[in-house]
């Protein structure tokens, strides 16, 4: 994409209003004509959180990936590539724990991209269709530059996120918000738990109950308990 291709991408967030990372997100989406998107950011390699979702199917979509580790979001921060599945009915070996909550929420086809600078990644963006297909090539390489922008904004509301020394990149989770650490300690201290293993405890609830894990994470705090 050329100056003056990603111009235009700046000058149409602008039109929308606020120049923030949610906006630029919600702008993204419309102009390429998906039904919602989601934004995880990953700080210093190593604490997933959510940088922004358009809606609660997506805020969903996300969340599911940080609880089962896998899905579009981790295979394009992992690979540091552009991810796409145009049917999710053929991608439950791919990603079988995400894809059925994909499924189930709606969503047929995803397209994923990371979010980075030089050599410094700091999440990915993801795109959900209701439909089956994929992006067009001049629908990439707007979304290209979406990212790009997506990367500075997120990046200027929160600098840390580009650690100096990042964690080496692993499969599955890259850590939790420290709420989600703090309810883990409260089971392994209430069931004499290791760490993992209240925190894995928290992720199958999660998992079974459809819950955001940061919601199983506030009733563990409130009630001492995930009953």
């Amino acid at each position: 994409m050329d100056d003056d291709q990603l111009t235009g991408l700046w000058r149409r967030i602008a039109d929308a209003g606020d120049i923030t990372l949610g906006a630029a997100c919600d702008v993204c989406a419309a102009d390429l004509a998906v039904d919602c998107a989601g934004i995880t950011l990953i700080d210093g390699g190593e604490l997933r959180t959510l940088g922004h979702a358009t809606d609660d199917r997506a805020r969903r979509l996300e969340d599911n990936q940080l609880v089962t580790g896998e899905g579009p979001c981790t295979e394009a921060f992992v690979r540091q590539t552009l991810v796409e599945s145009a049917d999710l009915h053929d991608s439950y070996a791919r990603w079988p724990a995400f894809t059925p909550v994909a499924v189930e929420q709606g969503v047929r086809s995803v397209t994923a991209l990371p979010l980075t600078i030089g050599r410094g990644r700091i999440g990915a963006v993801d795109l959900y269709r209701t439909a089956p297909g994929q992006l067009t090539e001049p629908e990439r390489e707007r979304a290209r530059g979406y990212a790009r922008i997506l990367t500075l904004l997120a990046l200027d509301s929160r600098p840390g996120l580009l650690a100096l020394r990042q964690q080496p990149l692993r499969p599955g989770p890259q850590g939790f918000p420290p709420h989600v650490h703090a309810a883990a300690g409260v089971l392994a201290e209430r069931y004499a738990l290791p760490p993992d293993d209240a925190l894995a405890r928290m992720r199958a609830h999660a998992f079974r109950h459809g819950q955001p894990l940061s919601r199983t994470a506030e009733h563990v705090l409130a009630h001492r308990s995930l009953d």
